[in-house]
């Protein structure tokens, strides 16, 4: 079975010998028998490498950099452009005309006409006929009746044209579905990853060992008779229904994401020890802004997991901004020896970076980084 590269590969062979069989459908009567001399003329070649240039530069250059990233004022001029580079170089027409004019080069130094067994002369174009005058005639190029000059009129080559259009058209129309067939194999993977990620969250925090020491500490609370209870049983009950209803789909508003991170936080608060100092802050309006479910979630229980000590002082800084459509990220945690480094030991970073790449092409920039005994992570979110 052929890789989808190699079947490309040979499609476009295919399709090109095809398309350079054209001229031929266009021969004159009388003309078919010199179909070898048209195919290794320098007219052909030049009809090849023009239009072979045009689809690749189109397909492979213009669309992708200007057309799929909505550029347009850019692309169509530059449409326009090869558009009036074709009207003047005609490279159909000069094709067509290349063997008319050695037939009159011929016909005019006295040659005779060698074709093949029974082929006539090609017939006379009248383009022809007026740019170097039939036998006979008495007048020649630049000249009329009246012996003054003669203006020459540019011909329209509408051939080559409509070729033009047809050739553009065709490289837009295997780019779109191979536009959409990426679009479509990034939503699979996409959902496929989500639905990793969202059971790696569910296993990493909303797990036994998660619900025993929260449910302890909510205890703990309703035996003092603190008013913080029905409050943190309600936060546990929204990260969870979070979790399970809201996070399913692949963009949610950012308002809802900080409503978990803030109840997560708040339980997390409830077992912190003396020795943490935690640092919270978020700065702009998420109303107007989307956000990939639990990508900031992943990060935020990492630096919980790996970023408390009873013993020593221990750093947390969270910091999340919105300004100019564009979503800030920052964490840090002090790093502690006897604990797993975060990003070996976590799966889920490495999920969040797969949903990312699908979710964010090109949209995205993730940093993570280990120095003087703090992890740091750094995240942009581009609309």
């Amino acid at each position: 079975m052929l890789r989808p590269k190699a079947f490309s590969f040979l499609l476009h062979i295919a399709g090109w010998l095809l398309f350079l069989m054209l001229p031929l459908l266009f021969m004159e009567s009388g003309q078919e028998g010199n179909w070898p001399g048209i195919l290794y003329s320098l007219p052909f070649l030049r009809f090849c490498v023009c239009y072979i240039s045009l689809f690749y530069i189109n397909s492979y250059f213009l669309i992708p950099d200007y057309f799929i990233r909505k550029k347009y004022v850019t692309y169509f001029s530059c449409v326009i452009l090869l558009f009036v580079g074709v009207f003047y170089l005609r490279p159909f027409d000069k094709l067509m005309n290349s063997r008319d004019h050695n037939f009159r080069r011929m016909e005019m130094r006295g040659m005779p006409y060698h074709g093949g067994p029974g082929e006539m002369p090609p017939p006379g174009r009248p383009d022809m006929d007026q740019r170097y005058g039939r036998p006979g005639q008495a007048f020649g190029p630049g000249t009329q009746m009246n012996g003054g000059p003669r203006r020459m009129a540019r011909r329209i080559d509408i051939n080559s044209l409509l070729i033009f259009v047809l050739v553009m058209a065709f490289g837009m129309a295997i780019r779109s579905v191979e536009q959409w067939q990426i679009t479509e194999k990034r939503a699979l993977l996409a959902e496929a990853d989500k639905a990793i990620a969202e059971l790696s969250f569910l296993k990493a925090q909303i797990n036994p060992h998660f619900l025993y020491n929260t449910l302890n500490n909510i205890y703990t609370l309703s035996v003092i008779g603190s008013e913080k209870t029905s409050d943190s049983i309600m936060k546990l009950s929204n990260i969870m229904r979070y979790v399970t209803d809201e996070a399913e789909a692949d963009f949610v508003p950012l308002s809802s994401e900080l409503i978990c991170i803030g109840n997560f936080i708040d339980l997390q608060k409830l077992r912190l020890g003396k020795m943490v100092t935690l640092e919270y802050t978020v700065e702009g309006d998420p109303a107007e802004y989307q956000i990939c479910p639990l990508v900031l979630m992943t990060f935020i229980e990492n630096v919980f997991k790996y970023g408390l000590s009873n013993h020593v002082p221990a750093l947390i800084v969270i910091y999340i901004r919105m300004e100019k459509g564009n979503i800030f990220f920052h964490s840090q945690n002090t790093v502690f020896d006897h604990k797993k480094h975060p990003e070996r030991s976590g799966i889920g970073i490495a999920n969040t970076r797969k949903r990312l790449e699908h979710l964010y092409p090109n949209k995205y920039t993730l940093g993570i980084d280990q120095a003087d005994q703090l992890f740091t992570v750094d995240l942009v979110l581009r609309s």
